[in-house]
């Protein structure tokens, strides 16, 4: 049930887009315990972010939305391996990221609530 939004400012190749999407998707799933067939994940590219008034020329942002509620012990552990992807595989800084998460208790699917 997490939902994942990444917003990018770098341009991605449909490959990159699948490969950060696998990335994040195992990330989720292991930091949260919830299984792959049920993460949606959303990567948009080429984004205009701005930080402190000036436009990124490497920066993103990461939403996660899902059902129930997160430690704030596995909030860090994931950011942590969030900020790793991006700054490992397309040369994105921490201090360029922001992570931000979501619980809700609403959550609806297949035409029901959870």
């Amino acid at each position: 049930m997490p939902y994942i939004e990444a917003k990018m400012s770098i341009k991605l190749t449909d490959q990159q887009k699948d490969d950060l999407q696998k990335k994040l998707t195992g990330a989720v799933s292991a930091a949260f315990g919830k299984p792959k067939a049920y993460i949606m994940a959303d990567i948009e590219d080429d984004k205009s972010l701005y930080m402190a008034e000036r436009k990124l020329e490497k920066g993103a942002y990461i939403a996660i939305s899902l059902l129930g509620s997160a430690s704030k012990s596995a909030c860090q552990a994931l950011t942590a391996e969030i900020c790793n992807i991006l700054q490992s595989d397309y040369g994105i800084n921490g201090s360029n990221i922001y992570v931000t998460y979501h619980p809700t208790d609403l959550w609806g699917w297949n035409g029901s609530m959870f």
